[in-house]
């Protein structure tokens, strides 16, 4: 790509800095919404872009603003910025190295939507960036882009950081609603939605902090600018944050329907070592263990492909496994996450979590029976499709997957494994 449309600073320098993002047409685009462009209108241009929820749904960004209950007052917007996924690391760097654009992409939303008030839902372990947030909202309130009666018209808006405790279910959007509003961070029982019934029982729309973060230049450029990017089902850029055994980690923002093996061998320069690739988990601790075949490799990482190869794109977390890696151990690793995370508000994921960590540390270290594989995998099984929200569910994502696809890996460890 000649140039980078959400990880800008790397182009620019300094475009942390107000007085340069500014030099770069920024808040041009916020201004022009306000001011001479109706919500309806705004929401219609997010649509024509074809923009997708970045933070693992992949919902369309313009459809969920316009689900928002337009009977219901006041309004809220929120963004997600509780960036908990194992695996996954863009979000603070945009956070970090381009914040104006992510606020000024939650100022367009909000007037999108009419709301008067949003946050900035950041996981507690990102205090210093919510400290520096809050330093360039005070900048923005001074210059005249937040606050009252904005451009000359009767808009006002106020954006707030908001902390969490560093909890992986914050990230679930309703258990986020719940901690913002002071109560334990659980998931809520849907419907209703949070476009109906959100924020202090509002209509809220909540996105993730890289899907706001394309708002501003979607506004400036329009949607077919960004529909020059990715596939016709995927429009757009995405950052896939690529770990594990490769050479070059990193973020890597590139045009959605970039194969894998684009990313991992020619961005991130290969396997390390010397060793050859085994397998890909693409949306981080959540995601099913993908076998590394020649045919995976080649599969375009877009919304549609993934999911043939029986897995997610999800927050394009990309881990990458190599053939020294034990697979019966990294299923023990990412079940006992889920297990630590867990909020225990539904007995199939506080319970079944517990006995999965249980026998998968049996299982990792060669003390398992057969008979012990065997009720890993039907412990899975009663956890699947019974969980409250969707963290259960992801828990069960590299057990069954790995069990099914990496049989050679569980009978070195069990001798009668079936």
């Amino acid at each position: 790509m000649a140039e980078h449309i959400l990880l800008r600073h790397r182009d620019i320098p300094n475009i942390d800095r107000l007085e340069v993002y500014r030099q770069q047409g920024g808040f041009e685009a916020f201004q022009k919404a306000v001011a001479s462009l109706t919500p309806d209108a705004v929401t219609d241009i997010v649509k024509a872009s074809g923009l997708r929820g970045r933070g693992g749904a992949g919902f369309p960004t313009g459809m969920k603003w316009s689900f928002t209950d337009r009977k219901n007052w006041p309004h809220y917007v929120v963004c997600n910025a509780d960036e908990s996924e194992p695996g996954t690391f863009k979000d603070r760097e945009i956070l970090t190295g381009n914040p104006f654009q992510l606020l000024e992409g939650v100022a367009i939303a909000s007037y999108a939507v009419g709301a008067r008030v949003a946050y900035i839902y950041l996981r507690g372990e990102f205090w210093p960036i919510a400290r520096e947030l809050d330093k360039r909202i005070a900048e923005l309130e001074a210059a005249g882009l937040l606050g009252d009666k904005l451009f000359g018209t009767e808009y006002s808006l106020r954006i707030y950081t908001h902390l969490g405790a560093g909890a992986y279910i914050c990230g679930e959007e309703t258990a986020l609603l719940e901690s913002i509003e002071g109560k334990l961070g659980q998931p809520r029982l849907r419907p209703p939605f949070p476009p109906a019934v959100g924020l202090f029982g509002k209509p809220t729309v909540i996105n993730n902090t890289e899907t706001l973060a394309n708002v501003p230049l979607i506004l400036q450029r329009g949607a077919e600018w960004f529909r020059s990017f990715g596939t016709e089902k995927s429009p757009g850029v995405k950052i896939f944050s690529l770990s594990g055994c490769v050479n070059r980690p990193g973020n890597y923002e590139l045009p959605l329907g970039t194969t894998f093996r684009e990313l991992i061998m020619g961005r991130g320069g290969g396997i390390a070592y010397g060793h050859k690739i085994k397998a890909i988990m693409p949306a981080g601790n959540s995601s099913s263990l993908i076998v590394a075949t020649d045919e995976a490799l080649n599969t375009p990482m877009d919304y549609e492909s993934v999911p043939k190869l029986g897995a997610q794109l999800g927050s394009a977390s990309v881990i990458v496994i190599d053939d020294s890696v034990d697979i019966p151990w990294l299923i023990n690793k990412t079940v006992h996450f889920f297990r630590h995370e867990s909020c225990g508000k539904c007995t199939p994921c506080r319970e079944g979590t517990y006995w999965m960590s249980q026998l998968t540390e049996r299982i990792a270290a060669g003390h398992a029976t057969a008979e012990d594989v065997a009720l890993l995998k039907a412990v899975a099984g009663q956890i699947k499709g019974k969980c409250f929200c969707a963290l259960g569910e992801f828990s069960i994502e590299a057990v069954l997957s790995g069990m099914d696809r990496f049989k050679d890996d569980f009978e070195a460890k069990v001798s009668s494994y079936e």
